[in-house]
């Protein structure tokens, strides 16, 4: 699945797809300090895009920002997406790749904050897929807690329980956590469940 995603994304761009680069994000996926953010969640999110691609706008820009968007991953930084964001526009700039792609992906890749929910269609779908974990049976919801814990195993008890309480209590006030209709139908009542189960034992 990832070699033929990775190959996939860059024929839609019309591009050769850089080895070494794939090589430097496998390895990047699995470092030492990373749990959750790793190829695991790379493959589930693979594994949700490939049927809904083809509502993609522009599914190589989409698909290579779904490789990039955890490309850097530090817990302790406040500023992961935004050097992922511009990793991938690097490589892509040495693809000479069109900048205008560039700027597409690097934005693709900074609506993975989580900060509002977005508003362009491509964005929308990389952010429901990026949340689609909220909405996972009940094994896997519990094993994402552990991962997301031992990510942040510096932060203190305490301190760690409330931050995540407000994490998971913000994506419960919003009207709906995922903003495309065929991840809304599919996910939304999944997801509502295990945040107020998560929500109820914090």
């Amino acid at each position: 699945m990832l070699v033929r995603s990775w190959q996939r994304a860059w024929a839609a761009l019309g591009m050769p797809a850089p080895q070494a680069v794939l090589d430097s994000l496998l390895a990047a996926y699995q470092e030492a300090q990373r749990s959750y953010h790793t190829l695991q969640h790379v493959q589930e999110m693979l594994a949700l895009l490939e049927p809904v691609l083809i509502q993609a706008q522009r599914p190589g820009e989409l698909e290579l920002a779904l490789w990039f968007h955890d490309a850097v991953y530090q817990p302790q930084a406040k500023d992961n997406e935004l050097q992922s964001a511009d990793w991938a526009a690097k490589v892509m700039r040495a693809q000479e790749v069109d900048e205008a792609a560039v700027q597409r992906v690097h934005s693709l890749i900074m609506a993975t904050c989580h900060a509002a929910q977005p508003q362009q269609p491509d964005a929308r779908l990389l952010v429901d897929i990026d949340l689609a974990i909220l909405a996972a049976d009940a094994p896997r919801f519990a094993e994402y807690e552990q991962q997301i814990r031992a990510e942040y195993r510096w932060v203190p008890s305490l301190i760690y329980r409330t931050k995540r309480r407000a994490v998971l209590q913000s994506f419960m006030e919003r009207d709906a956590i995922y903003s495309t209709p065929v991840f809304r139908e599919r996910l939304e009542a999944a997801a509502r469940r295990n945040l107020e189960q998560a929500l109820h034992v914090k």
